[in-house]
Formats: C-alpha cells, structure tokens, sequence
C-alpha cells in the first residue's frame, strides 16, 4: 500500500549512513531495546509503515549489525555485558497530526486538527464543502462575501441542518462600496445564532463587525467573561491586525449602546477582550492578498501578539495562525515550526469536489503550475485599484480586467471613451452595448444595495465604474456555474499554493480532481506534516534516510 510496486527488500544497510554521531549517541545512552524481535522491521515497506505509524514512537534499532525500526518495546538498561544486545539509537516520540498546532484552537472551536478551510468569496467555499469538513471535525468558512442575504441565509439553514453542534464559520467580508451587505450579513449572523465568524479584507474596524463581538458577550456565573460570537481575523498588514488584537473602540461601542444594538454591559466587557480570538496571517494567497511571503510576516505578526499580550493581559491569548501558500505538508509544517497555532487552506480547496466551482474551472486548477498566476483588478474595491490574485492560465479576464481599470484611471465618464475602445469593450469583453450593460446594473444593485444607483445617478464616473464592475463581478460567477461561451472570461482567484499541491500529488490518486475531497486534502496535509516532523528529528539525531523515504505521498483513505 505505500510502496506500490517496489520489491520488499532489506534495506538496513542504507538505512543509515557512517555517521560518527549516530555511534556517539548510541554509545553514550547505555539503553537498550526489550521487545519481541518480529517487531523490528528491516525491510522496505514495512520500515516505510514504523515511520507512518505516528500515534506510537518510533525506534530506530540495531541487531547484528543491521539497522531496524520498532513502534513498540521498551528500554532498559543493561549489564556489563552487552553481547546479543539489541541497541537503541535513536527514538522518535510518537506524534499524532492532532498535536500539531495549538491544542486551545481545537478545544475551542471543538475540532479534530489545527487546521481550517478558509471562506472562498461566492459561496466558492460551498455549504457543501463546510458540511463535508464539519462533520470529519475540521473547521470550515462558508464563502458568504459577494453573496444576496437570502442565499446566504439558505445556507444558514443547509449547514445549521447538517452541523447542528458545528463546527462552522461563514465569512464576514469588509464591502466599502457596499456598506448594506456587511450590515446584512451581520444581521442575518445575529439572527440564526453563527457563533464563528471569518473577518476578512478588513482595512479598519467597523461598527458592523464590533456590533456582532459585543452581542455575544456576558458573564457566566462565576463571574467570568463568555465569549459567544467567535472572530476569525484574516489580515496581511500589522496595522490592521492591532485593531484586532485590541478591544473594541470606545467610541463605537457608545454608538451601538446609544442605538440599543448592545447593552452598557457588554460594551463594558467588550473593552477587556480583543476583538479576535484568533488572526489568520495570510500570506502570498488567492484573491485579496498582498503576496507578502509567510516567512517574513507570520514571526512578527506573532511577535506583535506577544506585545499586545503584554499590554492588555488578557486572560486568553489570541492565536496566530498561517494562512497563503499552504498546499502541501512542507508548507504545513513550515508554518507550524514558525509558531503558527493553525493553519489554513484556500487554493486549493478550490479544485475539490466539494467546491461551488464548475467542472471547467476545476479541470484548469488541476493543471496550474505555481507561475501561473497573476494580480489583477478586483470588483469590491475597483475604484481603490485594489487587485486580487487570479489563475492566468486559459483564459483572458485579467488583461481585460486591468484595461478596465486603465479606462476607469484615464477617463471621467463612458462617454469620454472613444468610440474605437468602446467598441471594442462592447465586443470583445461585455458582448453587448454599454446601455444594455447599464440597464441590467441597475436591476442587480436594486435588489442588492439601491443607494449604489442613487449615488451614480449624478456622478458619471461613479456610472462608469458600475458598469465596468458588472464585468468584473459576474466573470467570477461565470467561473463558479460554468457559463457557457464565457470560459475566456472566468476570474478563478489562487494563489502559487495550487501550484505546489500539484506537483506534490502527481502519479497519486489526488492528481484527478473528480478525485479531490477536501476531507482527504486536510488529512494528507496534516498526517504528511506530522510524518515529516518525525523525520526531521530523527535526522537531527543522525538518522540519514534513502531519497524514497524522505517524501509523504497521499494514498486513498478508507471511509
């Protein structure tokens, strides 16, 4: 089963190189080995299964000059006489994927693994998805941002139906162009009690996301501070991410206080907690990003943390965790080794089974190497020139979207077009006249958030930006339902990590993407982190490995 097609041969004598250190350390111990010698193994396959077996430890052996590994025995101490001995060299404590991480993150939000799926805009990150990853214990957000508050609310129900005990999180995205829909969200959050929440794209804090941390607390009768509404912060800027790590602000709690959202109570308590139980530090990730490398922001994010910490001496600290890249073990250990307490997925959440994408999408994703992606002008916040992180590979929407944005930059109003460039945008980007395009706009912020159309009325810009953002939006939910005719204009948001998980899973089953659940992605992740700690320390105590062993390859699970 993990070595499909090799020979099970003995292997003891590369098992080990002629390392000086490897002889000091097993002279110096003095311990031996007491067990039943058929546990030792000596041959290929079955070494290969010792070092996969991480809920027990891991003995790395000698017996008559070969050299063996165990999961179990025990040590002793022998006599003077140390002839028919079996030494022990080395030991791995066993290291189950679960203790990864931070164990507070688990108790908390009651999950099996230090380890999340992060919300993919458009319900991307499908109520499927969540349900499929809750009910195996593991954490996901519902990809609620850019979505109408009915849909969202449909997937209230579907996955409060199916979790009833969670775990869950639905996003909470920051909509600067449309206030209405993050004060919807936060509603519809309050309403059917989703006790998690995953802040993301925030630049400051509002009084929306403050409103929905104050609700949830009280005190319980020992006097202490409960924390009901949990929040994720997803951030990529120290700025943003001391907002998070301090209490709520003063003054906006005396708004909600004075608009009797919040009572005199829970603003009190509000300003002795941060307003983050846990902060995703997103690196070089799919979608809103700022392509900071992980290796260079998550130690002082934490670093930040420590000094908050010091501050305010809350009585819980807040976790750090890693997100932006992470699409293989390495990446996951990586991230664990730097001090994250979890870790989360996106990209390549993306190209599963479970996700609300369509077949097309998926089949491109598949096939991504990590150079084929590119930053591109996003809908939400095109008037700021904020970009998003996009998959360039078949298709043409982030030339065309940066053009947009270039025409947006140079000119005041559609009509300050000339005539040749808008008749190219006509037929080769909206493919139908501007009037046409202007008309559906209206209809679509009508429903969603009609102060849009009041402030364009009179702003010709403003008019110009809406109609470019109908292309900039509905490309992206081209990409999720598979529109036909339209498959040069799908905006597919990843980042490199896709890149890197397919080359890690090629030859294997996850190489298909029919093939790709996002229960079996989590479990390689994290088991494959685990085995790869196990080896790294048994190298550092002078173990050397034949190149085969050295790698975790995904085999399919058995439900």
């Amino acid at each position: 089963m993990l070595v499909n097609g090799k020979k099970n041969k003995d292997v003891s004598a590369t098992l080990l190189a002629q390392d000086s250190n490897v002889t000091s350390y097993s002279n110096n111990t003095n311990k031996a080995w007491k067990g039943d010698l058929n546990l030792i193994a000596f041959d290929e396959i079955e070494i290969k299964n010792r070092l996969l077996n991480l809920h027990q430890p891991c003995y790395v052996l000698r017996d008559q000059g070969r050299i063996g590994i165990a999961n179990q025995g025990k040590f002793y101490f022998p006599d003077n006489n140390r002839s028919g001995l079996v030494e022990t060299l080395m030991v791995a404590l066993a290291l189950p994927p679960q203790q990864l991480g931070d164990r507070s993150f688990l108790n908390f939000h009651g999950v099996k693994y230090a380890y999340a799926a992060g919300a993919m805009a458009g319900g991307i990150a499908s109520a499927e998805l969540v349900i499929a990853l809750g009910k195996a214990g593991i954490l996901a957000s519902f990809g609620a941002a850019g979505l109408v508050p009915s849909r969202i609310e449909a997937a209230i129900h579907q996955i409060q139906q199916a979790l009833p005990q969670g775990p869950y999180a639905f996003n909470l995205i920051h909509s600067p162009s449309e206030e209405a829909l993050e004060r919807q969200a936060i509603d519809l959050y309050l309403k059917h009690g989703v006790r998690t929440v995953e802040a993301s794209a925030f630049l400051g804090l509002t009084p929306h996301i403050v409103y929905y941390r104050a609700a949830g607390l009280n005190l319980n009768a020992l006097g202490q501070i409960e924390i009901n509404n949990k929040v994720i912060a997803k951030i990529s800027r120290s700025e943003v991410a001391t907002k998070f790590l301090q209490p709520a602000p003063t003054k906006i709690l005396k708004q909600l206080v004075e608009q009797q959202l919040i009572t005199e109570l829970q603003a009190t308590l509000a300003e002795k907690v941060p307003m983050a139980d846990d902060i995703t530090v997103e690196a070089d990730s799919g979608g809103h990003t700022d392509n900071r490398p992980l290796v260079c922001l998550l130690p002082s994010i934490l670093a930040l943390r420590d000094e908050m910490q010091r501050q305010y001496r809350y009585n819980r600290q807040v976790r750090i965790g890693a997100a932006g890249g992470i699409g293989t073990p390495e990446s996951a250990l990586a991230a664990f080794m730097m001090g994250a307490s979890y870790v989360v997925t996106g990209s390549i959440n993306q190209s599963c089974v479970e996700a609300g994408t369509s077949v097309h999408t998926k089949n491109l994703l598949a096939k991504a190497a990590m150079a084929d992606v590119i930053m591109a002008p996003c809908a939400d916040m095109f008037e700021m020139g904020v970009k998003v992180q996009l998959l360039k590979l078949g298709n043409f929407f982030p030339m065309r979207a940066q053009k947009l944005y270039d025409l947006y930059k140079n000119y005041n109003s559609i009509d300050e077009i000339p005539l040749e460039e808008r008749q190219k945008l006509e037929q080769q980007v909206f493919g139908r006249n501007l009037e046409a395009i202007w008309e559906d706009t209206v209809k679509f912020f009508s429903e969603r958030d009609p102060e849009q159309i009041v402030r364009a009325n009179d702003n010709p810009k403003r008019k110009m930006a809406l109609i470019f953002r109908w292309y900039l939006g509905l490309s992206s939910r081209w990409s999720s339902s598979g529109e036909k005719g339209r498959e040069m204009d799908y905006q597919i948001w990843c980042g490199p990590a896709i890149g890197a998980f397919n080359e890690w899973v090629k030859g294997s089953y996850l190489a298909e993407p029919n093939a790709r659940r996002v229960v079996d992605v989590a479990y390689h992740i994290m088991n494959g982190a685990a085995y790869l700690y196990r080896l790294q320390s048994l190298k550092l105590q002078g173990l050397q490995l034949p190149e085969n062993y050295r790698y975790y390859r995904p085999m399919p699970l058995i439900y």
